[in-house]
């Protein structure tokens, strides 16, 4: 593995990067799928050593205070580390997507001409209190032919080091450069600035995590950037509502997993059903020890709970952690209006049993993902079948929703003739 050092500039490190993308654009299938099983078998082998330095990781959050939600993510057990490792290998098990013909025709003059999947080269991971994100990053960018930089946080150094030099050893015990995978760590923020800059090595930038990340690459970067950004999702329940689906969908997406960005963060519900739906559902919400914010309508509605009022902040606010917002809607134009407004563009829902109502919230609001009586959870990597994912774009160019292996690709245009010129 690659790691930064005083003596090897982020500069000299990129360029390393962009001479084994070369190497990995030509690889086949079966000699990065060998080095993909060798890093899910590794990571059970040496199980013991992730969990000491994640260990040493949550102590020390724990001592700076990290809240909850920032711990959940950080923290690693046995079960977590399989799960890696059973993502790795759901990676290796996917159809390459490096050479796939996307579309091809001969032109009127005989020129044949393929539209081909082809790697981006060399992308750079930036991720906060995710050590899972250094394995599945790792594998993403190799299965799809790219040399990966890893830029973890400081928050979760221990348990990155010993994850990337995991990676590292096998993709080169596998035949891979030994600069495949490139840990850069330990520097601060003009560490980030300089490898922002790369853009004649660096082909593309992925920060995940909050809007603070977002911002600090917003005004530097000139290589191109996908965010991976924050989720401020919904739960609308329409007039039409199966309420007692209604009440199942709304509980697992605030409960199941608040620190996540699929995680629903504001709950709107029709007039019409609002009576009869919030008071159940909030208290079901209340007993799972989740803070309510609502507005008056709400709070009207379900008076002996300790509901605080909802501000205009509230509506705009990613909590990751156990708190909802909660607005009662005239109708259902009132609630696209609402999520558009207010929404990140990650993943919304609508629960319905008026296909009409279902699709004109389908069309009309604007997110990478949009669901139909179902959870905001589901958007996910690995849920969508891509093994696992880099994270989910909020952003229209190139990519939107997860990031998996064909996202980390571009294509390019294979023309052959037979002495054609133009005339």
């Amino acid at each position: 593995m690659s790691t930064l050092t005083a003596q090897a500039s982020v500069a000299e490190r990129c360029f390393r990067a962009k001479q084994a993308s070369r190497t990995l654009a030509s690889l086949s299938a079966a000699v990065k799928n060998s080095a993909l099983e060798a890093i899910a078998t590794a990571l059970k082998e040496r199980e013991p050593e992730i969990l000491a330095a994640n260990a040493r990781d949550l102590d020390a959050g724990r001592q700076a205070g990290l809240d909850a939600a920032l711990v959940d993510r950080l923290a690693l057990d046995p079960r977590r580390i399989a799960r890696i490792a059973e993502g790795t290998r759901r990676i290796a098990a996917l159809p390459d997507p490096v050479g796939e013909v996307i579309d091809g025709f001969r032109l009127p003059n005989g020129l044949d001409v393929r539209k081909v999947r082809v790697p981006l080269g060399v992308v750079a991971v930036v991720y906060e209190a995710r050590p899972n994100v250094t394995i599945d990053a790792a594998a993403l960018c190799l299965k799809s032919g790219n040399a990966v930089l890893l830029r973890g946080s400081r928050t979760a150094a221990h348990s990155n080091a010993v994850l990337a030099a995991i990676a590292a050893q096998a993709v080169a015990e596998a035949g891979l450069p030994s600069d495949a995978v490139t840990l850069i760590a330990g520097g601060g923020r003009e560490q980030l600035v300089e490898l922002a800059t790369q853009s004649a090595t660096v082909d593309l930038i992925i920060p995940r995590g909050g809007e603070g990340l977002k911002a600090a690459l917003k005004g530097v970067a000139t290589v191109p950037v996908i965010y991976a950004a924050s989720g401020n999702c919904h739960v609308y329940v329409d007039r039409a509502a199966d309420l007692e689906a209604a009440q199942a969908i709304i509980v697992n997406a605030k409960v199941q997993r608040p620190g996540v960005c699929n995680a629903a963060e504001t709950l709107l519900v029709h007039a019409g059903v609002a009576p009869v739906f919030l008071p159940r559902a909030l208290h079901a919400l209340h007993d799972a020890g989740v803070t309510l914010h609502g507005d008056e309508r709400t709070r009207a509605l379900v008076p002996e709970l300790p509901i605080r009022s909802a501000t205009e902040k509230d509506w705009d606010t990613e909590y990751l952690a156990l708190e909802l917002a909660v607005a009662v809607v005239d109708d259902l134009t009132a609630a696209i209006e609402h999520v558009n407004r207010h929404g990140s563009g990650h993943s919304e829902a609508i629960v319905t049993s008026d296909t009409a109502a279902a699709r004109a919230f389908e069309l009309q609001v604007d997110a990478a993902c949009v669901y139909v009586n179902a959870s905001t959870r589901f958007t996910d990597g690995g849920e969508f079948g891509m093994g696992a994912e880099i994270g989910n774009s909020t952003q229209k160019l190139h990519v939107r929703g997860p990031i998996g292996l064909r996202e980390l690709c571009t294509y390019k245009y294979l023309v052959e003739g037979s002495g054609h010129v133009r005339e």
